[in-house]
């Protein structure tokens, strides 16, 4: 008898979150499109201990290991055993919503030619009970993919959807070295691909657990930005007054989280006011201490990325992750 291949290949890298990992293979377990259209790969990207148990328990679903790494050489991995037409990548510490494969296949195949899909992400969080002061800060501004896709064109990898035949003209992510999700637009972009946000296409992510994980999340992005930069003069000045838009930025976005329909009360929006404070604060400060220094990263098999400075010392150890928790790629204001 002849199998069908699936239409949708899943791929969800997974490094020391056997969890969250188990939360997310139940979400794509409940999906309203058959489940015979649709398969799921998860590569483990060297955890202490890889998640074979989570996996048995899981039907249909394939375990790879990827020992190279970050994130995007772990997608990459994934990519290569796909059997699907379209990709749909998500995060093993997210959830997705019941109907957000159906809505994907639906939306790409009613698309033109060379149209990438990049959904919503909204952040998780019980419904009894108050909202964490992390909890109210990202309900406004963490992953704003609508402000990716349409101001800064690419869509974050926690909810991204590409035919099989747009990734091979793309070409893989990138290492952990860079911003890979920006890295990977940029050059969709110029391959001739274009972004389209899709608002119904759901994707939950858990709030940071504090202000510290926020602030060390914000220490990898703004390393990749200065990383990637020229060091020249020009450079410098540039980096200065983006440092100092961003000291400015909470009298701005301050509408933002009165205004929001993603808080109710006042409590919240004082709680996501405080954070939003001491975030670009912080970002401030970090911005200028990065001004004459370049630090390397280097992948930890319990999760982190330990930083190096150029004398191979380590300087600081730091949560992993994949795109920035506000409204910026990079160290740009939105």
């Amino acid at each position: 008898m002849k199998v069908e291949r699936p239409l949708i290949s899943v791929v969800v890298p997974h490094l020391n979150q056997p969890d969250l990992l188990r939360e997310c293979l139940s979400s794509l377990d409940d999906q309203t499109l058959e489940r015979a259209k649709f398969e799921i790969i998860v590569v483990d990207n060297g955890s202490t201990q890889p998640p074979a148990a989570v996996i048995a328990a899981h039907s249909g679903t394939r375990l790879l290991e990827e020992r190279e790494p970050g994130p995007g050489t772990a997608r990459n991995r994934g990519v290569q055993e796909a059997a699907g037409r379209v990709f749909a990548f998500i995060d093993a510490d997210c959830r997705a919503h019941p109907d957000w494969l159906r809505i994907a296949l639906a939306t790409i195949d009613a698309s033109q030619d060379h149209t990438i899909l990049g959904g919503d992400v909204q952040i998780w969080r019980s419904l009894s009970g108050s909202y964490t002061a992390t909890e109210a800060y990202e309900s406004v501004f963490a992953y704003r993919f609508k402000l990716y896709i349409q101001r800064h064109g690419f869509s974050g990898t926690g909810n991204l959807v590409v035919r099989r035949s747009d990734f091979e003209r793309v070409g893989p992510f990138a290492g952990i070295d860079i911003a890979e999700d920006i890295d990977w637009g940029r050059r969709a972009r110029e391959a001739g691909c274009n972004f389209r946000y899709v608002p119904d296409m759901i994707v939950y992510h858990p709030a940071r657990r504090s202000i510290s994980e926020l602030l060390v999340k914000w220490d990898r992005h703004l390393l990749h930005a200065a990383n990637t930069s020229d060091g020249t003069y020009t450079w410098k000045i540039r980096w200065i007054a983006r440092a100092f838009a961003v000291l400015a930025s909470p009298v701005v976005d301050w509408h933002k989280v009165i205004f929001t329909d993603r808080l109710k009360g006042v409590s919240s929006r004082a709680k996501a006011l405080f954070v939003l404070t001491v975030v670009r604060l912080y970002r401030f400060w970090r911005m200028l201490a990065l001004l004459n220094s370049r630090e390397g990263v280097v992948w930890n098999r319990d999760g982190r990325a330990i930083f190096r400075d150029k004398q191979d010392n380590i300087v600081d150890t730091r949560s992993a992750g994949s795109t920035p928790s506000e409204d910026v790629p990079g160290c740009r204001r939105g």
